[in-house]
């Protein structure tokens, strides 16, 4: 009996790592952009290692966005954003981790800052395929993968979302899936993570953190992460997941997004403004809705379609703050 006890506690200390034991390194594909406009800074992740989405991503509201990862070193993380927050650039900031890091060759990162500037960095020793991508806003970084093929398809994932003018989190979410799309990490796929951040945008208004979602251990953990980010921005962010702001049709028939809906349709010269918080998708709104519609030529229904929601949007911008 007892030696049936202590067989599985022997194996399970043998299994963990010692003090001062190297530990795994994060080989994956990430991106860390950040959106001027809407005010986002956003690292999105995928792994084969547990807690991916714990370990690369860091990023503050007015200061940037940083994600490391290869042999990551996660002091980038806290120096960074201090560096970020200071008004130092990202090439600078750049400079300053491959200036004082001894083991630079082993490290990958990207950086956004507070002006949406990028810089990034592959070490030489990292495990190949590796490298990066930068654009507009965006940089796209890996290591051990199927080839460059993945951060290219990562890039140009996401600035098809941006043109597409698909809400901040569904363009890190298109990226990741595309880089998986395209071969994605060799060893497979384990963690995952999305930290997304915004000036009083975090529970409440209490913080900034807009959310901070994280998949753990799971055989498809993009997918995963795309489906609890869905629950999460329809509960705490509805008004930017749901037409017309965001992209998914109207499932819930009461929020703030009914109230934007009513507001837009004001602007535009179609019912009456509101300042509730909180508002139904009634005869009222649908009247309005209709009108609109008619105006504009499209099909008169009592649905709001991404093509009406943008022609909406066009409108109600042209039209002058009341």
């Amino acid at each position: 009996m007892r030696s049936r006890i202590l067989t599985p506690l022997i194996l399970c200390l043998a299994a963990a790592p010692a003090a001062g034991q190297s530990v795994p390194p994060l080989s994956t594909f990430s991106i860390a952009a950040c959106d001027p406009e809407t005010g986002f800074w956003g690292v999105a992740v995928q792994s084969r290692v547990v807690g991916a989405g714990s370990i690369v991503p860091a990023a503050e509201a007015d200061a940037g966005a940083i994600a490391t990862q290869a042999a990551a070193n996660v002091s980038f993380k806290r120096r960074g954003l201090e560096l970020l927050r200071a008004g130092r650039s990202a090439e600078e900031v750049r400079a300053e981790f491959v200036r004082s890091d001894p083991g630079i060759a082993d490290r990958q990162f990207a950086i956004a800052d507070r002006e949406c500037r990028v810089a990034a960095f592959t070490g030489d020793s990292t495990s190949a395929w590796a490298g990066h991508r930068t654009g507009a806003g965006y940089s796209v970084q890996g290591n051990i993968l199927a080839g460059p093929e993945v951060v290219e398809a990562m890039a140009r994932a996401y600035e098809e979302a941006t043109a597409a003018r698909r809400p901040f989190g569904e363009r890190l979410l298109a990226s990741l899936k595309a880089g998986q799309a395209a071969g994605g990490d060799r060893r497979g796929r384990q963690g995952a993570g999305m930290l997304i951040v915004k000036r009083g945008a975090g529970y409440g208004g209490g913080d900034d953190i807009y959310a901070d979602l994280h998949v753990e251990d799971h055989v498809e953990p993009i997918l995963e992460l795309e489906r609890v980010y869905g629950v999460w921005m329809s509960l705490f962010h509805p008004e930017d997941h749901f037409l017309p702001n965001g992209s998914q049709a109207i499932a819930a028939p009461a929020g703030p997004h009914i109230c934007l809906l009513r507001n837009l349709l004001a602007r535009a010269g179609h019912g009456t403004a509101t300042q509730a918080e909180y508002c139904a998708f009634d005869e009222e709104v649908i009247t309005a809705l209709k009108s609109f519609q008619r105006a504009s030529n499209l099909p008169v229904r009592a649905a709001l379609t991404p093509e009406v929601a943008a022609r909406l949007r066009d409108v109600a911008a042209a039209r002058p703050a009341p």
